[in-house]
């Protein structure tokens, strides 16, 4: 009797090893913003990044639909005063306290992202490169697309002598994803 337990339950357990689930390890968002004619680059991050992704058994169902919600106000470029004038001068003008970040389709070699600031959502096509463990993707936004040329124009102008009288309104994006794969 015992032995007709045994045999279904064993046979259970071993189709339930197989089952894996993919998660978010970690996620890193950077940004790069141009000044100055030569276009020199200013890079950064946001310390206050909320990610959302529902577990998945693939990694590709796990990334689409991951969501992240950026504040505005927590910049990073390690440059203290610089961080609180692009808070002042640039979001804060136009109100843009948060920016969110929806990745809606992930194809060979390309990631869609919706990114939405201002009140606008754009989506923008990101050049990705995927392994087993990470993906990571680039891509720009044109800050016109957002409706944000008025904080631009702020900017420019508490930064003019600093930036040469050129605040560019492109801004190229990266973030990486780590996952991890958990079998039982």
């Amino acid at each position: 009797m015992i032995t007709k337990w045994i045999v279904p339950l064993l046979a259970a357990g071993t189709l339930l090893a197989g089952e894996c689930t993919y998660r978010i390890a970690d996620a890193e968002i950077t940004w790069e913003a141009f000044k100055t004619p030569a276009k020199t680059g200013v890079q950064g991050t946001f310390g206050n990044v909320k990610l959302s992704a529902m577990p998945d058994k693939s990694e590709k169902g796990l990334i689409e639909g991951a969501k992240a919600v950026i504040d505005t106000a927590s910049i990073d470029s390690k440059n203290r005063g610089r961080d609180a004038k692009l808070v002042k001068a640039f979001f804060q003008v136009q109100g843009v306290d948060r920016i969110e970040a929806v990745i809606t389709r992930v194809r060979d070699g390309w990631v869609d992202l919706n990114i939405t600031m201002n009140g606008i959502t754009k989506e923008v096509p990101m050049k990705s490169e995927t392994d087993e463990r990470e993906m990571e993707a680039k891509g720009w936004i044109d800050l016109g697309d957002f409706d944000m040329l008025p904080s631009l124009a702020s900017l420019n102008k508490a930064c003019y002598k600093k930036h040469a009288g050129k605040t560019w309104q492109d801004v190229a994006l990266e973030f990486k994803l780590k996952t991890i794969k958990k079998c039982r």
